[in-house]
């Protein structure tokens, strides 16, 4: 096994990359790209074994979850569906043999465009895709299926997509109960499940509406419920109901597992942002990236960096600026693109649009550029290796 301490796994539109931290996260080494430059919407690890996936695609290449066994040297791909390339090199056979173009079918044709998330739950893999579905895999990506549960929920005829389409971008399991997970499409909203993945409910609901309407946009809450085009789900530590989200109008907290949600905006400079991150030990703790707003451009406001935080469950925040940029900052920080480790003081990291990663080792109170002039990045996950191999 590497001697790396912290490995980030780092998901681009042109593959994945794994940035290796010593261990005093002070010194980071970056390799890559890996997954044959595919876009890489999500990168996750197992950190009893080591072993990483990666989802990602497109129309070119149909959809797919690569495998690495040996930390992201070398990897494997399970291609899902099929895209542009193959309907290319079928009808060209000198173009299929100077890519190595096989006829096997895919399992699930053109069914989907690409993989958006990727999670681990009750010893399961699931992969999020675009158009929103939910695949569940028994054998750690090798193959798939769809959790029809899901597919098939009451209201899925109802869902819109979001300005990305209609995406299902987040997959949180409650590491307590592997009967338990929460889901993120955009744009409807936040699903659980309480028994593996046979049944969900949407979970949406305002926990006072009265006090949390919030009107005047589209993506706002409205009629009893948070806005349904949410940007991302946290599962905080603790007894397993905290959740928070950062959906196209807010930030919110659920205190029962996602069946009432409260408005914990107040405080933050925009309404506006995508990732969120949850601290490993204290569920009163949380991260978040705001950006001005979606149709003023997308970065942070007045073009000065800050990852803001709250320690008393967003009931107040504070700007966490030192180290970070603030004169011209025009960069996004998209919804998979922060993480932390589980560390004392807890590590925390977030990728930009612009290629670069910054790494914090006191829980945001300073900040270091580890990376930069990676491509645009979509996705960082921390792998904290506990096996030997």
């Amino acid at each position: 096994m590497s001697d790396a301490a912290v490995h980030l796994l780092v998901g681009t539109t042109k593959g994945a990359f794994v940035l290796d931290g010593d261990a005093d996260r002070a010194s980071w080494t970056v390799r890559g790209p890996y997954c044959g430059g595919w876009p890489v919407n999500h990168v996750i690890g197992d950190p009893a074994t080591g072993t990483m996936w990666a989802g990602g695609g497109g129309d070119w290449s149909g959809a797919g979850v690569w495998r690495s066994d040996d930390r992201g040297h070398t990897w494997e791909l399970a291609k899902l569906t099929t895209g542009q390339v193959d309907a290319w090199a079928a009808d060209d056979p000198v173009f299929a043999a100077s890519i190595g173009w096989s006829e096997e079918p895919a399992p699930f044709g053109d069914g989907f465009s690409q993989v958006w998330s990727l999670g681990r739950g009750g010893g399961r893999l699931y992969a999020g895709t675009k158009p929103a579905t939910l695949l569940v895999s028994d054998d750690d990506g090798s193959t798939w299926e769809q959790v029809k549960g899901l597919t098939d929920h009451p209201s899925a005829p109802e869902w819109g997509p979001g300005a990305a389409g209609l995406v299902l971008h987040t997959i949180v399991a409650d590491p307590r109960d592997p009967e338990r997970m929460w889901v993120g499409i955009s744009a409807a909203g936040v699903f659980a499940t309480e028994d593996g993945g046979v049944t969900w409910e949407r979970r949406n609901d305002l926990a006072d509406p009265a006090d949390g309407e919030k009107g005047g946009h589209p993506a706002a809450a409205s009629d009893g419920h948070t806005g349904f085009c949410v940007h991302h789900v946290e599962h905080a530590a603790g007894d397993g109901e905290v959740l928070y989200q950062q959906n196209h109008h807010g930030v919110w907290r659920s205190d029962d597992g996602g069946h009432h949600w409260h408005d914990i905006t107040s405080g933050l400079p925009s309404t506006f942002g995508f990732p969120l991150w949850a601290h490993p030990r204290d569920p009163r703790t949380v991260w978040t990236v705001p950006l001005n707003g979606d149709t003023q451009g997308r970065y942070p406001p007045d073009a000065a960096a800050a990852v803001w935080r709250s320690r008393d469950a967003g009931a107040s925040w504070e700007a966490l600026r030192d180290g970070l940029p603030q004169e011209a900052c025009f960069f996004t920080v998209l919804r998979q693109g922060m993480s932390g480790d589980a560390q004392d003081p807890a590590g925390v990291y977030f990728g930009t649009n612009t290629g670069s990663v910054f790494a914090s080792r006191d829980e945001g109170e300073t900040w270091t550029e580890i990376a930069r002039h990676l491509p645009t990045v979509l996705a960082v996950e921390v792998l904290e290796p506990t096996g030997r191999s």
